[in-house]
């Protein structure tokens, strides 16, 4: 099923959850000196306008990274991740957002590479397009990111961070997305897996947390982020997660002192709150 696009929701509260983590793993792998890969697998049309066309009709973004585009008192990487939007909207108008793919780009150095994959035949030219400033850096593959993933393992640098995010329409996504965290798992051990989901009531989603931490064979980090009630009718987004393998050791302690204050920036109302699990030192949980 082709018909989702993300343009309708670009910089909404999951786009900011996302992003943000997104940001701060690479920004850790970053600190090696030798180069790694980065790999999207669903990375959509790279950039997205948000005073016309798609996102202008739900304005999604408005309760998303509207919300924290002008905050003063936002935790460091919150204000690193709203540094990176302001790159395209340089008179400091919230006018356009980023997609993963030009969050990794601009935090990705020159010796890092970029391979991205989108099979919708009209976001695909567009993701080409945004990121051509890459050169030679970015390879953009017109073609299914669950085969892409398992094609680019592993890695010639032996270092690799994959996003994995799909749309979700199709129930059978949340066992695609199992099956392709176990065959990168056993194909590359060491690289670094963050899968974004939904929260929605609905059995795919609630049960893939649980999944993921069946298939974690070291280290894992599942951080969620709910901005109000499940819907009564059962129906709608809530929240999102994001479930990471092999996170950077400093990730959980930015979510820490991060998450608290992204609540009260986009709570929608009192059922806002967030989860951090992961191994090592136990669990933390919060509502507001």
């Amino acid at each position: 099923m082709l018909s989702y696009r993300h343009a309708f929701h670009a910089g909404n509260h999951a786009d900011v959850l996302k992003h943000l983590v997104l940001v701060q793993i690479a920004r850790h792998l970053g600190q090696k000196e030798k180069p790694f890969l980065y790999i999207d697998t669903h990375a959509g049309a790279g950039r997205y306008a948000l005073d016309s066309g798609h996102a202008a009709r739900l304005k999604e973004y408005k309760n998303g990274i509207g919300r924290v585009w002008e905050r003063g008192d936002a935790p460091d990487a919150v204000a690193d991740y709203v540094s990176l939007a302001r790159r395209i909207n340089p008179d400091g108008r919230l006018k356009s957002y980023p997609g993963s793919a030009l969050f990794a780009l601009f935090t990705l150095r020159d010796c890092d590479r970029l391979r991205l994959y989108e099979l919708h035949s009209g976001d695909a030219p567009r993701l080409k397009e945004n990121t051509k400033a890459a050169g030679r850096r970015a390879t953009v593959v017109a073609g299914d990111g669950f085969a892409g993933l398992k094609a680019s393992l592993p890695p010639p640098t032996r270092r690799a961070f994959a996003l994995i995010d799909p749309s979700y329409e199709e129930d059978r996504d949340y066992d695609r997305v199992v099956h392709a965290v176990k065959d990168a798992l056993a194909r590359f051990p060491t690289g670094v897996y963050a899968v974004w989901y939904p929260r929605l009531a609905r059995l795919g989603s609630t049960r893939l947390p649980s999944r993921l931490k069946r298939a974690a064979a070291g280290d894992w980090l599942h951080v969620a982020l709910d901005i109000q009630h499940p819907p009564r009718e059962g129906m709608g987004l809530y929240g999102s997660g994001v479930f990471v393998f092999n996170p950077p050791w400093t990730l959980r302690a930015t979510l820490a002192e991060t998450m608290p204050w992204l609540v009260e920036a986009l709570a929608a109302d009192a059922g806002a709150g967030f989860t951090i699990q992961g191994t090592g030192d136990g669990r933390q949980e919060s509502e507001v």
